[in-house]
């Protein structure tokens, strides 16, 4: 026996220490029996039940909204209330903790995944891995939690139909194609995936030539999408800063980028001194490289307005570059779904980030500064979003459908693929009843938007319209 063995048979390692076993993992049941469980699942939450939605009784979503102002700085919540105004899609894009609430209420199989918890369709886009390969993810992980794989699905299925008639760009019935279509796409993909092995699973990406191919793009129009995120990125910092002197500084925009007063700058700093600490060593050696040269408070999205989120502009050797530090929330999930409860915000949101994106920014980490938590992460680095605009049916319903296999790989890495793939089956059951779900939740989408804007009327919510 080589002597290293032996004395770790002994209770001690090589360098003298005691040795422990490593624990042992539980393993997991045969592939053929998790299928059957999931099948087995059917009759305790049929595919069919799933088209329902009634609101619950008592239910009020501007009061589901405003209790998650608490906390955030009071200025700028008229400007998130103002953003939900101007749209259903930017209500419903604001209003997750709206719909944890109505899923809540919802038939779930009880089969748990890393969830997203706000996978609607903008949270989908373009951006580069650590190697500067162009792929196509999940994107945005504040309401990250283990959770219902169903609530996502459903997530992303309405976000169709909302989005599709806001721009008024399709009929009813192509939107809840395309709607169809993403759940169909996401059960094909699922239980595809159920047959690989799990480092198969964890391995798998959506590069963009593969994206290209699902959306039926051309080549060209594939290089003018890396020429548009290249542009973009270099666009970053000549946008957002102005020479002082001969130091870069970042620009005012009031109330949209707003200059620091020291104390908020001092703890800004505070919360680098944390985040550096989160981060690997050879990340860590190269952030050390860079000095910061300014911060600023910069207003992002429509559900994290309000939240402390800073820009901070770093650079080295005449290099500069921006890194994002946003406050982390506890994730609207978390009373709805029971089990993991998380000391640490932004630990939450960087670990549900890595546990379903195939590549995630190698600046990812976290931090505190006091009672509050952060992420920090790079800010617009190699980054593109979907356009909505240009969306007719024909792009939209194959833009549900690569929606629908990406979320389906990401919920794999964490889920058991055999169990979900084996209760969706193959038969379109469950595709057609979300399809109807999403319709129905479009529908009260709109009468809660409406509702917002009667009480931004009569001033019983106060709303800066139009930042």
């Amino acid at each position: 026996m080589h002597p290293h063995h032996e004395k770790a048979t002994n209770g001690k390692g090589h360098n003298g220490r005691v040795y422990a076993p490593p624990p042992i993992m539980p393993a997991m049941p045969p592939r053929a029996e998790r299928e059957a469980a999931g099948r087995a699942l059917r009759s305790r939450a049929p595919r069919a039940d799933h088209a329902r939605f009634e609101p619950h009784r008592g239910r009020d979503p501007l009061a589901l909204v405003d209790a998650t102002n608490e906390g955030r700085l009071a200025d700028l919540v008229p400007v998130r209330w103002g953003r939900m105004f101007d749209s259903p899609f930017r209500f419903y894009r604001g209003a997750p903790a709206v719909m944890a609430f109505d899923l809540s209420h919802t038939p779930a199989t009880g089969l748990r995944v890393q969830a997203c918890g706000d996978a609607h369709l903008l949270n989908f886009g373009g951006f580069a891995t650590p190697e500067r390969n162009l792929i196509v993810d999940l994107n945005d992980f504040d309401e990250t939690h283990p959770g219902p794989w169903e609530w996502d699905v459903k997530r992303l299925a309405a976000s169709i139909v909302v989005s599709a008639r806001d721009g008024g760009r399709t009929s009813d019935r192509a939107a809840r194609g395309a709607a169809e279509g993403a759940v169909r796409a996401y059960r094909e993909h699922m239980r595809l995936l159920a047959k690989q092995d799990p480092i198969s699973v964890y391995y798998e990406r959506v590069d963009a030539t593969r994206a290209a191919r699902e959306l039926r793009q051309s080549r060209a129009v594939t290089k003018r999408m890396a020429e548009r995120v290249a542009r973009k990125t270099a666009e970053t910092v000549p946008k957002l800063t102005e020479l002082v002197g001969k130091q870069l500084r970042i620009l005012t925009r009031p109330p949209i980028i707003q200059p620091l007063p020291p104390q908020l700058s001092d703890g800004v700093r505070r919360v680098f001194a944390d985040y550096y600490k989160s981060l690997r060593d050879d990340r860590r050696m190269l952030l050390e490289r860079f000095h910061i040269v300014d911060t600023a408070l910069k207003v992002v999205g429509v559900g994290s307005v309000g939240t402390r989120c800073f820009i901070v502009l770093l650079e080295a050797d005449g290099a500069p570059f921006f890194l994002q530090v946003k406050e982390a929330f506890p994730s609207v999930l978390a009373p709805y779904v029971g089990g993991a409860r998380f000391d640490h915000q932004g630990r939450r949101v960087v670990m549900g980030q890595r546990m379903m994106q195939a590549a995630s920014d190698i600046f990812l980490g976290w931090a505190s500064n006091g009672p509050r938590d952060f992420y920090v992460r790079q800010f617009r680095d190699m980054k593109v979003g979907i356009d909505l605009d240009n969306l007719d049916t024909g792009r939209l319903t194959k833009l549900a459908r690569l929606c629908g296999i990406i979320l389906a790989r990401a919920h794999a890495r964490s889920g058991d693929a055999a169990a979900i793939g084996a209760y969706l089956g193959k038969s379109e059951a469950f595709d057609v009843a979300v399809a109807a779900f999403a319709v129905a939740y479009a529908d009260q989408t709109e009468r809660d938007h409406e509702a917002l804007r009667a009480a931004v009327r009569i001033g019983k919510v106060p709303a800066l319209v139009g930042t």
